[in-house]
């Protein structure tokens, strides 16, 4: 049976580890993502996250029931680090932006914490707050419920999946990545228009455009059917 969960006043009142740290939920939070970022995921252990935290293993499970409820509590921290500082201005198509960007970029600067963590749905605090706030820019600027809704639900998955398939880039070892952005004008570029016209006379465009991210240009397009609905929706 998993350990109960202390209450976090308890938890800082207990004694500090080794080094003189005193463990708290962002500790080891903070932790796990530097191990992921040196390690991957196949190197994020309850034991090798003790040895870093110079706790013992069976301590972590005071602050999360296991290494799902971490794995939770460290995408809610991508999240968070998105919302940091961001306020509404109003526009909700510059908010809408705003919000997207931030959570993609916090996503791909931890690349193997977003991979491990993208598809997962935390329930925590930063996550509800992310939602509200899409749901209200929205609402406030006059969508009815139900497109509402709709757009929500295409915008966070796009956005998460725009991050989960960067991240996916990024976590790959140098030298791979280095091959597949190469392979746009390697092999792309030197196809003969006799067999493939149509990729021969973009060539050039696509060595351009394909080893960057293509979500900023995705989330204008989302942005512009939004927009297309709201008019529609006005009387």
């Amino acid at each position: 049976m998993p350990k109960p969960v202390v209450s976090e006043d308890k938890r800082r009142r207990r004694r500090p580890t080794k080094n003189g740290r005193v463990l708290s939920e962002q500790l080891i939070v903070d932790t796990a993502l530097r191990m992921l970022r040196e390690h991957g995921s196949a190197g994020l252990t309850a034991r090798r996250l003790g040895l870093a935290l110079d706790a013992d293993p069976s301590t972590l499970y005071r602050y999360f029931r296991g290494m799902d409820e971490l794995t939770l509590a460290i995408g809610d921290a991508l999240v968070g680090q998105a919302l940091r500082g961001w306020e509404p201005t109003g526009e909700w198509r510059a908010d809408l932006r705003a919000i997207g960007l931030r959570i993609h970029a916090a996503y791909v600067a931890h690349p193997q914490a977003a991979q491990l963590t993208a598809s997962r749905v935390t329930g925590r605090p930063n996550e509800l707050a992310a939602d509200e706030a899409v749901l209200d820019v929205l609402r406030t600027a006059g969508f009815p419920l139900p497109d509402t809704v709709r757009i929500y639900h295409a915008f966070i998955d796009q956005t998460l999946a725009f991050a989960a398939l960067d991240a996916a880039s990024l976590a790959l070892p140098s030298a791979a990545l280095r091959a597949d952005e190469a392979m746009w004008r390697s092999t792309y570029a030197r196809l003969p228009r006799t067999t493939h016209p149509r990729i021969a006379e973009a060539a050039q465009l696509l060595a351009s455009r394909m080893v960057d991210s293509a979500y900023p240009a995705a989330l204008e397009m989302l942005l512009d059917s939004a927009a297309v609905q709201l008019g529609s929706a006005r009387p």
